[in-house]
């Protein structure tokens, strides 16, 4: 569940009847067991029937396959009826039996045609036949391919009387699939075109640069920029975040060195509280003050402007800096991507986020200059 929710994030459609129900579902991803886990209710413990050469044919898949995902295995070549109605029992008992009956994973989401050991167990067992589509697990790991970023849908349908053909459960999961992928997620305007610059040649200078002016004058933390655009488009965070504390770096060794020739730059929103505090810090600890910074609310510009009047040298002041600034500024911008990531779902949400992100941006600075007046 927590690698679906990170890699994109997993929704669910209806429920399973109450006692026991064999699901049929379509194949394309080894991801598919990992979404029907993810989706179906816990009251029903699903097993899910694996291929015994592939999942069994080895002493640490056989346990990957049996402890994680409850799998039981079923023989592709001879025996395999029995291996399945030898789940009769769970059923019975309210159990869910999980299976994929085109028996190996498709490809071009297309759905092939079912094998008829699900609908025998189904009425062996005296228990309806639960037709299941899953959508979006074929992108998020293709066939021979890599983990990629997905939303994956599992939308659990009407349930089908143990009698049905093998032809009528497979065009049921079909129509299910179909659904799952015919509907894109719902999207925001605002966060469409903040993810197009995000992605375009202009995202990296304008971190850096929002980064450098906020060292040296600049009033809002570059933290609020990163806030806003690693969660409309989290692969992005990673490389924002360096280049933002490359260009807060850059721009305070600039005020240091324009403080130590007497310059004074403008500082809006600090307060004389503030410099005292640090000038205090400085005389005590000197370039390691700094380490306070990410704590206290005291500006990046403060510290920096203060160090330069204090004499401290570039050389103690960069490294110190590059580890308080950069513990920060890359945990923000991380910590951002992942919710980005868990609320992929309900970006179409976005514009009233970067509302609610602007208002308590504003509420916690006024409260940190007011603290420090």
């Amino acid at each position: 569940m927590l690698v679906l929710t990170l890699t994109g994030g997993v929704e669910r459609r209806g429920r399973l009847p109450r006692g026991g129900c064999v699901v049929v579902a379509n194949h394309s991803s080894h991801a598919d067991t990992a979404a029907l886990l993810a989706a179906l209710d816990a009251r029903h413990a699903p097993a899910i029937g694996a291929a015994a050469d592939y999942w069994f044919a080895s002493p640490w898949r056989s346990r990957l396959c049996s402890r994680l995902a409850a799998g039981f295995p079923v023989r592709r070549t001879g025996g395999g009826l029995d291996d399945l109605l030898a789940m009769t029992d769970h059923l019975r008992a309210g159990r869910a039996v999980v299976l994929f009956p085109e028996g190996t994973r498709g490809r071009d989401g297309e759905v092939g045609s079912f094998h008829r050991g699900a609908l025998l167990l189904a009425e062996r067992a005296g228990v309806p036949l639960v037709p299941v589509g899953i959508g979006g697990t074929d992108r998020l790991l293709p066939k021979h391919g890599r983990l990629r970023h997905s939303f994956v849908r599992v939308q659990i349908g009407a349930p089908l009387p143990a009698t049905a053909s093998p032809e009528e459960a497979r065009d049921a999961v079909a129509a299910l699939t179909a659904r799952t992928k015919s509907e894109p997620l719902r999207d925001s305007r605002t966060r469409h075109r903040v993810a197009a610059v995000v992605v375009s040649r202009w995202a990296l200078p304008l971190a850096f640069v929002w980064a450098f002016a906020e060292a040296l004058s600049w009033p809002l933390m570059p933290e609020l920029l990163l806030a806003a655009v690693c969660v409309a488009v989290p692969r992005a965070a990673l490389k924002l975040s360096l280049t933002a504390l490359a260009g807060s770096l850059a721009g305070s060794l600039l005020a240091l060195q324009l403080a130590t020739s007497g310059a004074h730059l403008p500082a809006p929103l600090t307060t004389p509280r503030m410099h005292a505090e640090v000038r205090s810090e400085l005389a005590l600890e000197g370039a390691s003050a700094i380490r306070h910074q990410p704590w206290n609310g005291i500006p990046f510009k403060v510290y920096a402007a203060e160090a330069g009047r204090a004499g401290t040298p570039a050389s103690d002041w960069l490294p110190t800096a590059a580890k308080a600034r950069g513990a920060r500024t890359l945990s923000v911008g991380l910590l951002f991507a992942a919710f980005g990531l868990l609320m992929r779902r309900y970006r179409h949400l976005y514009g009233r986020y970067l509302l609610l992100l602007g208002s308590g941006f504003a509420t916690a600075l006024t409260l940190i200059v007011t603290g420090w007046s």
